[in-house]
Parts: C-alpha cells; structure tokens; sequence
C-alpha cells in the first residue's frame, strides 16, 4: 500500500509547478522520437512473425474438412486486433521503451542531475517525466496500428507462400463479419497500455538509489512491474468494454 499511496503521490507531482507550454513541446517532441520512431524497427519485426507463425498454427489446428480456409484469416484477424497488436505489443514495448525509461531516469537520480534541477527550482518530476508519459500516449497507439497491418500482412505472407490458404480466402476471411468496435478496443487499450508502462517505468527510475547496480535493478523492477500492470489492465478493460 505504501507503495502505491506514493506512486499516487509521484503521478500528482507531475502537474505542480510546470514549465512553459512551449518547453513541454520541444520535449515531448524529443520524447516521442526516441519512443516512438526508435521501437518501429523491433515492433515490425515481431509482429510480422507473430502473424506469419499465427496463421501456420491455425491453419495446423484448423483440419476439419467443415471448415472453410477463410476461417484461417478470420481467426489471425481477430486475435491481431484483440490481443496480439495492444497487448503483446505492449510487452515488448515495456522492455524496449520501459526499460530505457528507468535507466536513463536512474542515471540521473544517482549522479545527482535530479538534485540540480531541484536546486535550480525546476521541478524534476514534470520537466523529466510527464514528456516521456505524453509521448508515450501518442506514440503507442501508433506502434499498435503498424504492429496490426503487419501481423495481417505477416500472416498473409505466410500463408500464400506456403499453400496454407489462397489470397482471395485470406483477404475474404479479414472481411468477413468485420467488427468495427474491435478496433475502438483495441486503441483504447493502447492508450491505457501506454501510460501504464511509461509512468510505472518512470517511477522506478525517477527513486533510484545506489549506484550502477541499482539502476540495472530499477531497469529490470520497471520492466517486471510494468508487464503486470499491462496484464491486469488487459483483464479489467476485456472486462469492462466486452
């Protein structure tokens, strides 16, 4: 409890004393090429092959001869848009982005820059966190978009290059009793994914104490903690929204 009755605290201290509109522009700005442009690379790869494996192992489970091949695509569609995009995605996120959250926070915690800002009157927690959290919650759901349109794109690959299904049933089976809603729900979660694995990474860099090894431990607190969060949020928002 004490625990979260400070993490209450740290997320409150972000908007006292803040800076100029046009400071947290530059830095959000700054903020989102390093979260957003920088983690493109590893989100594509992951989420082309989380689609193409998707596809094999459905078109492996799926052997009734009842059940049309569409169906294959359908099924990675789903759980493209569901699961895979926001919530896996949002794993991976946590150890690319929130890892480097924490660390580059601790560093700074422990070679005593946090305490020049303070001396400075600056308030350290909104100058050097809430960009990194507003980036965060415009940079992700971007990240989510592309991971989906891959994932499809990765699944269709896969399954026309090997003679798993044909292209006209891939794209037929995406279209078939589309949802659109599914869609709203998985950017809402995106965005709730996204401040959870900023702020909670954030707060275990932001109290760093000690020295290198610390930091290293705070990187992998951040990480671990952050995954949870994603977890149960996956669970109350699958919960609340469906």
């Amino acid at each position: 409890m004490g625990s979260i009755g400070r993490f209450i605290l740290f997320i409150g201290s972000l908007f006292v004393r803040r800076e100029s509109f046009m400071t947290y522009v530059r830095l959000t700005v700054n903020e989102s090429m390093k979260i957003g442009i920088n983690s493109i690379f590893i989100v594509s790869i992951v989420s082309i092959f989380i689609g193409a494996v998707t596809t094999l192992q459905t078109a492996y489970n799926l052997v009734s001869p009842f059940i049309p091949n569409y169906v294959i695509s359908l099924v990675v569609r789903d759980m493209t848009i569901l699961e895979l995009a926001p919530t896996v995605m949002a794993i991976v996120y946590a150890g690319k982005v929130g890892s480097n959250i924490a660390g580059e926070l601790g560093t700074m915690r422990i070679s005593e820059q946090i305490d020049a800002l303070e001396v400075m009157g600056i308030n350290s927690a909104s100058y050097l966190v809430l960009p990194k959290i507003i980036a965060s919650f415009f940079t992700y759901p971007m990240l989510v978009v592309i991971s989906a349109f891959l994932c499809i794109l990765g699944g269709y690959l896969a399954g026309t290059l090997t003679g798993v299904l044909t292209g006209y049933e891939y794209i037929y089976g995406i279209r078939y009793e589309f949802v659109e809603y599914n869609v709203t729900f998985a950017l809402a979660k995106s965005f709730t994914f996204a401040l959870v694995v900023a702020s909670i990474s954030a707060y275990k860099g932001y109290y760093t104490s000690g020295g290198a090894l610390e930091v290293g431990q705070a990187s992998t607190a951040a990480v671990t903690n952050s995954c949870i969060g994603v977890l149960t949020a996956d669970f109350l928002l699958t919960n609340i929204l469906l």
